[in-house]
């Protein structure tokens, strides 16, 4: 485990990318974290997973414009650099990147985008969420040269859809899917929980009081429907929450399913005021789950 008392703070791709130069001079192997910043134990664990398993690591620490639709929370999107600069320090990362807008999109026009598996889920209310997530995870992927990136499960759809990217496209880079790292009363953690007021927080726990409903009654031949209202009564019983969707999908093609007969992946997004947050389990046939 790589341990640092200094970290270096990168500011442009050229600083970034001549760095990795003298890194892969040396041999050493390189693991990337992109996170929007406002870190938390959630990101933690995927640092600290990534420094076990490689020489150099790099924490990119970007609020993405191009992922971000005219009406949602950009110019909000909470921030603290110098906090996340020492949390990336006290975990053992090597640099902490940390462009402008500017310098990641200079009048572009050309995007990644990737079809079918962004049409549902958050895609549905998010549609051009995901051609902003591609085109700057590509971007990283390109200007890190990065061994192998972290993300979490949190974000299963983004997850899954890196993943085809990569596949689809040659990456030469080893995506880690990390688990979902929750509170001590179950919410999980999301930069956006700092929306929350205190009702609204107390609120924000019957998306996990809901997973831990579906993990304890799925069962192969289960109806999809019947999971999905049996859920969704949890949530609707909570009068600040509101559901956007919750739904039952094929884990690698992201379809809805009317019967659990195979690998699934049970997702939610729901809004306690205005935070939108998520949640998701997976489950095949045979498995035990625990939260």
């Amino acid at each position: 485990m790589a341990k640092v008392t200094e970290i270096k703070i990168a500011k442009t791709i050229t600083q970034v990318r001549n760095q990795i130069k003298i890194w892969q001079k040396e041999g050493k192997s390189i693991g990337l974290v992109p996170t929007m910043g406002f870190l938390h134990a959630g990101h933690g664990s995927l640092i600290k997973r990534a420094v076990a398993e490689n020489d150099e690591v790099i924490v990119s620490d970007f609020v993405n414009p191009a992922q971000f639709g005219p009406d949602e929370d950009l110019e909000t999107y909470p921030r603290n650099f110098a906090a996340d600069t020492e949390f990336c320090r006290k975990l053992g990362a090597a640099m902490i990147f940390n462009p402008e807008p500017s310098e990641m999109y200079d009048n572009p026009k050309a995007y990644v985008n990737i079809d079918d598996l962004s049409d549902g889920l958050c895609g549905v209310t998010r549609p051009i969420h995901f051609k902003g997530v591609c085109t700057v995870v590509s971007k990283l992927f390109n200007i890190t040269n990065a061994d192998r990136a972290y993300f979490g499960e949190k974000d299963a759809q983004q997850l899954a859809i890196i993943r085809k990217m990569v596949k689809d496209l040659d990456f030469d880079v080893e995506i880690v899917g990390c688990p979902i790292v929750r509170e001590a009363d179950g919410l999980a953690m999301s930069s956006r929980n700092a929306y929350l007021s205190k009702d609204e927080r107390k609120a924000a726990v019957c998306l996990s009081k809901s997973i831990t409903l579906g993990k304890e009654i799925i069962h192969e031949g289960m109806s999809a429907k019947q999971l999905i209202a049996d859920m969704s009564s949890v949530i609707e019983n909570e009068a600040l929450a509101k559901i956007d969707y919750l739904e039952v999908v094929d884990v690698e093609l992201l379809k809805p399913v009317d019967k659990i007969d195979g690998p699934i992946l049970v997702a939610m997004a729901v809004y306690i005021g205005k935070a939108r947050l998520l949640d998701n389990f997976s489950w095949k046939p045979e498995e035990t789950i625990t939260i």
